[in-house]
């Protein structure tokens, strides 16, 4: 294997965020929480880490009276989860190609 897996995206969680964002300018905090299925603070914490990482940029805006937080994937995250999915992809044609020479 040749490509590397990102353990900052490895995470099943911040691969779901990465996966929304990667399709989207951007999302709005409870979007992506109710995708992923977690709470509040376990989204906080996901998207801190992608945030740190440098893979996501937060922004907070008002919306309907409220304070909304919307969240974007940077060049560097939408680099880093296309080389992912690649290592992932990768790693599932060698664990194929493995089971049928058994």
């Amino acid at each position: 294997m040749t490509a590397a897996l990102d353990t900052t995206l490895h995470a099943p969680a911040r691969l779901q965020i990465a996966a929304v964002l990667a399709r989207v300018k951007e999302a709005e905090f409870a979007t992506l929480r109710d995708i992923v299925d977690v709470s509040d603070s376990v989204l906080s914490k996901h998207l801190s880490a992608l945030g740190d990482a440098g893979y996501v940029k937060l922004r907070k805006a008002p919306l309907d009276g409220r304070q909304r937080t919307w969240a974007s994937l940077t060049r560097a995250g939408a680099k880093a989860f296309r080389a992912h999915m690649a290592a992932l992809h990768e790693l599932a044609a060698a664990a194929q190609n493995a089971i049928a020479a058994e």
